[in-house]
């Protein structure tokens, strides 16, 4: 599975590209019709042929970075989907109350993470070690909360609430307490 943090720079570096070819559209646009005297500088058919360019731009970066969310797939073919691991949480009182001490999980392990909260809505979020975050979900009482989710590197996590729920949500951190075993060692 694609890493999140892969999917962000790829989506980061399109995004601008795009946003660039737009601003270089208005920037063009401005300063011709802004100069002293009638411009004859933008033909229409110029101009539109430039705002077709950038609405096909557009589409086929949204097509391009929809097939590098590593979690559309799993969504898509949920109901088929069994998971070799089910960690059930729950939330209340602002604590999360884990299985287990530590959550262990073998490399290529498809894992759900089912989570209920008793009182209020909170995030659910999984943190690397460099505080970057894997994934996240709202997780509302008296709802359905899970999200499935394939490891395919070794690590040790942190679960860190992602909602605002009051202030003493700053303090739902659950350092180090998912470890993921047995795959093969970053070459990086």
């Amino acid at each position: 599975m694609i890493d999140s943090n892969t999917v962000l720079t790829g989506q980061t570096v399109a995004y601008t590209f795009y946003v660039l070819a737009i601003m270089a559209l208005m920037g063009w646009f401005a300063y011709n019709i802004t100069r002293e005297g009638k411009s004859n500088a933008i033909k229409p058919a110029l101009f539109y042929s430039f705002v077709g360019f950038l609405i096909v731009l557009g589409v086929s970066i949204h097509i391009i970075t929809y097939n590098t969310i590593p979690w559309s797939k799993m969504d898509l073919n949920r109901k088929s989907i069994i998971p070799d691991k089910v960690f059930d949480i729950s939330m209340a009182n602002h604590k999360f109350i884990l299985p287990a001490e530590k959550l262990m999980i073998d490399c290529n392990d498809m894992v759900m993470f089912n989570v209920k909260s008793e009182d209020l809505t909170y995030g659910f979020g999984l943190f690397r070690s460099d505080n970057t975050m894997v994934f996240q979900m709202q997780v509302v009482p008296g709802h359905l909360n899970d999200i499935l989710w394939q490891f395919d590197k070794p690590g040790v996590y942190s679960i860190r609430s992602t909602e605002y729920s009051g202030p003493k949500g700053v303090s739902m951190i659950e350092k180090d307490v998912v470890e993921v075993v047995g795959c093969e060692p970053d070459a990086n």
